[in-house]
C-alpha cells in the first residue's frame, strides 16, 4: 500500500492439514494467494499522495522531499498507537474509526511543534489476516491523512498467526512533518500573561482505554448499560460515544500560524492535563485553568460515575473535552477564538500563565466543570 509498504503478508490462512501444501502456508501464511487485496490498499493510499513524493508504489521504502516553499527545514517525526481502543473496536466489529485514531495520535504531536505533517506510515498486524477488516481500518488510516493533508506513504501489513486473537488488529503510524527553522514552537517563548485557549476534543480520543475497558465491562455484566443500546444522558450510543475518532487539529493549527504567533501547544493525551501541561512550560511560570471555562462532554460524567473516578483522577487520565491547549499572547486571545470558529472549531479561554515560584506547582486549577454538554 504506497510506496515503501512492506508485505508479510499476501494471503490468509491456509488449511494446516493439506499436507500439498506449501510449510509456510501450512503455518498460518499463504504467499501464493491472490494480491488483490494488496492492489485495494495501494488504491487506498494513492489518494492521499502530495506532490512532495518522489517512489513509485511498492518499493523497500518511501521517498519524498521537502516543499520548495521551506527555506531552513527541520523535520519533525513521531510515533504513536492506538493502544487498547483496538480492543473495543474488536468487540463491536467496528474499524472504520481507528484509522483516524492512529494518524490522529502522530499528526497532533507534531504540529505541536509547528510543524506541517507530510508523510505518514502505518503498521499493521493481525494473526490471522481478515481482508475486510484491515481494508476497513486502512481506509480510516487515508482518510485521516487526508484531514491532516499528509500523504500515506507506506507501511507494513503483516500476519502473525497465534499471536493476535481471532479479528483483533495492532495499528500503529509513524510520521513526519516540516517547519522552518525559525519557526520552531518549543514553548520557550512563553511568558506571564499569556493566555491559554482550549480546543473542544470529539470526546475520549485514544487515552485512558484501559480503564474504560473495565468500566464497560463491569457495567455491562451487571446489567447496567449495553454497548449498542441508545443511552438519553450520551444523546447516542455509548459503542458511539467511545468509538468517536481523536479530533485532528492540523489545518486549523496551520491555518492560525501562517497569522497569529502561538507560544506554545500542548495536544492533551495520555497523563491529561497533569502530564502534558506543565512538559512545556519554562522555569518561572505556571499555568491556572478555570474548570469552569468549558463544557464538558458527557461521555466522561458517565465515566466519572460509573468507575467512581475522582475528579483529579479524570483530569490525569483523560482530555476532559479538550484535545488541544493553545498559549498565546493576551492581545490575540479573541481573534484566536474568533479565527477558530470560523474553522468549525469549538474555542475557549481556559487560563491563563503566571508567574511561579520553586517550590509551587506547574499547573492550578481553579472553579468547577460546568457538566455534561448538550
Amino acid at each position: 500500500m504506497g510506496a515503501g509498504r512492506g508485505n508479510c503478508y499476501q494471503g490468509g490462512m491456509s488449511d494446516p492439514d493439506d499436507r500439498s501444501a506449501p510449510a509456510y502456508a501450512r503455518a498460518g501464511v499463504d504467499l501464493d494467494k491472490d494480491e488483490g487485496f494488496i492492489d485495494e490498499i495501494k488504491e487506498i493510499s494513492r489518494s492521499t499522495f502530495r506532490p512532495e513524493i518522489l517512489s513509485s508504489i511498492g518499493g523497500f521504502a518511501g521517498l519524498f522531499k521537502a516543499p520548495e516553499r521551506y527555506q531552513s527545514p527541520i523535520f519533525v517525526a513521531g510515533a504513536d498507537g492506538v493502544g487498547t481502543k483496538l480492543k473495543l473496536a474488536a468487540l463491536l466489529g467496528r474499524y472504520d474509526t481507528i484509522g483516524i485514531d492512529c494518524v490522529a495520535m502522530v499528526v497532533n504531536d507534531l504540529v505541536v511543534q509547528g510543524a506541517e505533517p507530510l508523510v505518514f506510515l502505518d503498521y499493521l498486524a493481525m494473526g490471522e489476516m481478515d481482508e475486510e477488516i484491515a481494508a476497513e481500518a486502512l481506509r480510516g488510516v487515508a482518510e485521516g491523512c487526508k484531514r491532516a493533508g499528509c500523504a500515506l506513504l507506506g507501511g507494513e501489513t503483516a500476519s502473525m498467526p497465534g499471536f493476535y486473537p481471532k479479528n483483533e488488529l495492532e495499528l500503529v503510524g509513524f510520521g513526519v512533518g516540516v517547519v522552518e527553522r525559525d519557526r520552531v514552537i518549543d514553548g520557550s517563548s512563553i511568558g506571564q500573561g499569556d493566555v491559554l485557549i482550549g480546543l473542544a476534543s470529539g470526546g475520549i480520543h485514544s487515552n485512558g482505554f484501559s480503564l474504560v475497558r473495565r468500566i464497560v465491562d463491569e457495567g455491562v455484566a451487571a446489567g447496567k448499560f449495553d454497548l449498542r443500546e441508545a443511552l438519553p444522558e450520551l444523546n447516542t450510543s455509548l459503542a458511539a460515544a467511545l468509538l468517536t475518532p481523536t479530533r485532528i487539529y492540523v489545518k486549523p493549527i496551520l491555518n492560525l500560524l501562517r497569522d497569529f504567533t502561538l507560544s506554545g501547544i500542548i495536544h492533551v493525551t495520555g497523563g491529561g492535563f497533569a502530564g502534558n501541561v506543565p512538559r512545556i512550560l519554562p522555569k518561572g511560570v505556571r499555568a491556572r485553568i478555570d474548570l469552569s471555562a468549558w463544557p464538558r462532554p458527557p461521555i466522561f460524567d458517565f465515566l466519572a460515575r460509573h468507575g467512581e473516578i475522582s475528579e483529579a483522577e479524570m483530569r490525569r487520565v483523560f482530555n476532559c473535552g479538550l484535545g488541544m491547549i493553545l498559549i498565546a499572547r493576551r492581545d490575540d486571545a479573541d481573534d484566536l477564538i474568533d479565527r477558530l470558529g470560523g474553522m468549525g472549531e469549538r474555542a475557549y479561554r481556559i487560563g491563563v500563565v503566571e508567574p511561579k515560584a520553586d517550590d509551587e506547582p506547574a499547573l492550578l486549577f481553579e472553579g468547577e466543570h460546568e457538566g455534561p454538554a448538550g
